[in-house]
């Protein structure tokens, strides 16, 4: 446990008293312990540093090497072609005091709150996954529009795993029985694990984060909690916020959660389905709608940009191997392709139904395993080129598509050489931010073709 501050030392720290007030009720007149600053890495997990609150100014200035942004997803260090890259020179953190919240699974009173990332220069850091969905927010600033998101967030509750050469298995639940588990939308099969959905609930309110619903999807201990519409920049945040809360949650109750897209080989994956509206910056008016209530051009436009430029954006969307194990042709929730349609969950591109004013493009393809800041940054791209370019979509898909019609790369050495062509995508992402993330997963790909499967021991051992 920290030392308690000095008289002096607890002078020094007024800010506190203009923290949230969700964060105030929870600290309900204790002593505020350790202040969490944060960062998402290329992963979207989160990286940062811990002290006492007394060492912490809102003002001040923190450091990390940049170096964080060069390790695959097991921690494996990548050489690249960056000029004096082990260097190791440090990157600066600007805490964004908007963000502060509790860690409400701590024991002592805790705080953390996501830092954006500087050059020493004091330039915003190109490669960091915030800083790109800012900058993508910006295009559409310069235009006078303002997109609003509401993503929705799928997991699986699984039994602890301690060996990676065992299956993942799902929970018992209140019953004892796994099947009923399984049977979407059920309220009883939510009921299954009360408890850790309580405790999401608990550490959600902590948080001052509002849930939407919360739903069971189709799989053994699935779960699917969607988000109230917003900002991307905040909702990204959310989305960050709550994929820690719901781990820690989950163990707190004695079991794992995960945000594999595809942990159990029966047993569908997981997305971050987003829902996609765009308004006008004056008016607040969405620009998908006419005054006559009917979809407009810019509409039209941005489901055209994102049937064009989605297909390069996949490295984004399912960055693992494991990500393409989701996407499915046997009718696995998952859509396999780019096209569009009204109410048809078979497209990767899907118009649900609303009223005019809440007129939405929902993208179906981005996996739960996805960083939040650069799938959304990607998927809002993709749209905002189609309204910038003018791009007609194809006609829309009126009947089950599971095959055919506009497919996705159907593994992540076909999704990086399309992310890799030369296109108006990648300006709007940042080269430096688009070439560091290539040689990241061309790195992971050499990483996992080195490993031997199970499915090879067993199969190929004595039978090959």
């Amino acid at each position: 446990m920290a030392r308690r501050p000095t008289p002096a030392e607890k002078q020094s720290t007024p800010w506190i008293e203009q923290l949230p007030e969700a964060f105030m009720d929870y600290l309900d007149g204790r002593r505020l312990d350790e202040v969490e600053i944060i960062t998402p890495d290329l992963v979207g997990m989160s990286r940062g540093k811990a002290m006492p609150s007394y060492k912490f100014d809102p003002d001040g200035t923190f450091f990390l090497p940049i170096s964080l942004f060069y390790q695959t997803i097991s921690g494996e260090y990548v050489d690249m072609e960056i000029e004096n890259q082990w260097l190791e020179k440090d990157i600066v953190l600007r805490p964004d005091m908007a963000t502060c919240t509790a860690v409400a699974w701590a024991e002592d009173p805790t705080l953390q709150l996501i830092c954006d990332l500087e050059t020493r220069d004091g330039e915003p850091l190109g490669i960091a996954p915030r800083n790109v969905l800012k900058r993508v927010l910006k295009f559409y600033e310069d235009k006078g529009w303002k997109p609003v998101v509401a993503p929705e967030i799928e997991f699986f509750l699984t039994k602890p795993h301690t060996d990676p050469n065992e299956d993942i298995e799902p929970p018992l639940g209140r019953t004892g029985r796994r099947s009923a588990s399984r049977q979407a939308y059920s309220m009883d099969a939510v009921d299954e694990y009360g408890d850790v959905i309580d405790t999401i609930y608990d550490f959600a309110e902590a948080q001052g984060l509002a849930i939407d619903t919360i739903i069971q999807e189709g799989g053994a201990g699935q779960i699917e909690i969607n988000l109230m519409h917003g900002d991307p920049l905040n909702l990204a945040d959310q989305v960050f916020y709550f994929k820690r809360s719901i781990r820690e949650a989950a163990l707190k109750n004695g079991i794992f959660a995960t945000f594999m897209a595809k942990p159990m080989r029966d047993e569908p994956g997981s997305a971050m389905h987003i829902h996609q509206s765009i308004v006008d910056s004056e008016t607040g008016e969405n620009i998908f709608s006419d005054k006559d209530g009917n979809p407009t051009d810019h509409f039209h436009h941005f489901i055209g940009g994102s049937q064009k430029y989605l297909v390069h954006s996949v490295p984004l969307l399912a960055p693992y191997v494991n990500s393409f194990r989701r996407f499915s042709k046997e009718g696995m929730s998952a859509p396999t392709n780019v096209e569009w349609a009204a109410d048809n969950r078979t497209t990767g591109i899907r118009i649900p139904n609303s009223g005019p004013e809440a007129r939405r493009v929902e993208n179906r393809v981005i996996g739960i395993d996805t960083n939040p800041y650069l799938s959304i940054a990607a998927s809002l791209a993709c749209g905002y080129l189609g309204m910038v370019e003018k791009i007609a979509p194809r006609d829309p898909v009126n009947h089950e598509i599971y095959e055919g019609g506009a497919e996705l790369p159907g593994s992540l050495t076909e999704a990086l050489n399309l992310f890799e062509e030369d296109t108006a995508l990648r300006e709007i992402l940042g080269e430096e931010f688009c070439q560091l993330y290539s040689d990241i997963k061309r790195a992971e790909l050499e990483e996992y073709q080195r490993e031997i499967s199970p499915w090879e021991r067993q199969h190929l051992l004595l039978n090959a």
